[in-house]
């Protein structure tokens, strides 16, 4: 999660250069913020330029990744909403953030919706599209839909052999 963070700061650092701005708007001062860990003055840049109306979906965003870095994640969740509300990107990040709110809140049911949308994303890198995965059949688990864990669980063990975890998880459920 930590390499989707930096991504995406990255990538929102870029869209608010190629925005035309020429010093430095809340937005960026809130990324920069944001990626130097000042989670306060990253927090009142976004405010800012949510006020402002300059990206506000991209300044939800930010706040999104201050309430997941701190472990909020009512908040965090509430703020990658807005974020889509207010036009943000949908990335297979966004959606893989929102999933994993949702699962640790004990919404499984919304996790799996959102971690479909992530996977259905064109940006999906590879291990973004593990990580949904696995965190999918977490999800079901939760449920306590054990067909759908079972056909899940083999597939993941198929297309990624190497993650020894799953492979057992998948003999375990051939056997039951």
């Amino acid at each position: 999660m930590r390499r989707s963070f930096r991504i995406i700061i990255t990538m929102l650092l870029v869209l608010v250069c190629f925005a035309g701005c020429t010093r430095k708007s809340p937005l960026e001062s809130g990324l920069t913020a944001l990626q130097n860990g000042e989670y306060e003055e990253a927090e009142k840049n976004f405010k800012e330029a949510i006020e402002r109306d300059i990206l506000p979906g991209d300044a939800y965003r930010g706040i999104g990744i201050i309430r997941w870095e701190e472990e909020d994640y009512e908040k965090a969740r509430d703020a990658f909403q807005l974020a889509l509300e207010n036009d943000a990107e949908k990335t297979a990040t966004l959606y893989n953030f929102l999933g994993t709110c949702e699962l640790r809140l004990g919404n499984a049911k919304a996790a799996v919706n959102d971690y479909n949308l992530g996977i259905g994303c064109e940006d999906a890198s590879d291990e973004m599209l593990q990580e949904m995965k696995y965190n999918m059949i977490v999800a079901y688990e939760q449920l306590g839909d054990w067909d759908t864990v079972r056909v899940k669980t083999k597939e993941y063990a198929e297309a990624y052999p190497d993650d020894e975890r799953m492979a057992k998880e998948a003999e375990f459920f051939d056997t039951q």
